[in-house]
């Protein structure tokens, strides 16, 4: 469950790079989302669920 979480973190860490031209006036939405999914994990692993 661990290496399933990490392998999507990082998919999600790489997937909101705007490293394309048509990605760059996508703004903050894509770091956003993986902020909240980051936030998400880190409160489950601090309560013993993850």
């Amino acid at each position: 469950m661990n290496l399933i979480l990490l392998v999507l973190l990082v998919v999600l860490l790489i997937g909101a790079l705007p490293a394309w031209p048509y990605s760059a006036g996508w703004g903050y939405y894509p770091s956003g989302a993986l902020g909240t999914v980051l936030i998400i994990v880190l409160v489950l692993a601090l309560l013993g669920r993850v």
